[in-house]
């Protein structure tokens, strides 16, 4: 009886089995489609983020070359970043009959890898009285002088000493000599010198060396200079 019965429920048992299969494979394969489809959503995503970055670094390049197209250097050529871009109908205009003494602070120094390019802070030097004289101010009405300490003493190295730290021409000496020729002095910190290693027989022949850059800052700003720090 026991045995007949058993083989009677065998039946079921296969069918019961068949469709536990069969569900377990469904299961899979739809969980199979969910990481799937995850997969291919986040594709999607990554390739849409992709072509917004694209057409975001397209727009800013081809931003630039508009601007670059436009810029003018009306007084000193140094990097791309020190042109000026002309503007219509300006309605507020400096006094061009005055002194426009100005104090500029410079202590950026490139890294290793643009050591070829004009040192940053120098190139905003360059833009800044490329502004003034853009703005109607007579270039021998402006009155720079420019300390330097920090690490940007290398930019006022000697191009001998500059291509032994760096192995390449100091592609800063031209817009140097431009700025002596508009009258601009150049001060070196000795503090700076010191922690930085850096001897005076190492800086171009006509760099003053002061004591330290803050009793320069406080001196010129005393004279009536106007404190420019530049990144």
């Amino acid at each position: 009886m026991r045995k007949r019965f058993f083989f009677l429920l065998l039946p079921c048992f296969s069918l019961l089995f068949a469709s536990a299969q069969k569900l377990m494979r469904d299961s899979l394969l739809r969980a199979k489609d969910s990481i799937l489809l995850a997969k291919e959503t986040e594709l999607r995503a990554q390739f849409h983020a992709d072509s917004l970055k694209v057409e975001k670094e397209f727009a800013e390049k081809t931003k630039w070359k508009n601007i670059e197209a436009r810029e003018q250097f009306p007084a000193l050529k140094g990097d791309e970043y020190s042109g000026i871009i002309p503007v219509s109908e300006v309605t507020e205009t400096p006094d061009p009959n005055i002194n426009y003494k100005i104090l500029f602070e410079v202590t950026v120094n490139n890294p290793d890898s643009t050591a070829k390019n004009i040192n940053s802070s120098l190139d905003e030097v360059a833009r800044v009285i490329n502004l003034h004289v853009a703005s109607g101010i007579p270039a021998k009405r402006i009155l720079p002088v420019i300390v330097v300490h920090a690490a940007a003493l290398n930019a006022l190295k000697t191009n001998e000493a500059y291509q032994k730290k760096y192995k390449t021409d100091n592609p800063n000496l031209k817009l140097i000599a431009d700025l002596q020729k508009m009258g601009a002095k150049f001060i070196a910190c000795g503090q700076a010198m010191e922690f930085f290693e850096v001897k005076k027989e190492e800086l171009l022949p006509d760099v003053k060396v002061s004591l330290t850059a803050q009793t320069v800052l406080t001196h010129y700003q005393l004279k009536g200079y106007v404190w420019h720090p530049v990144q």
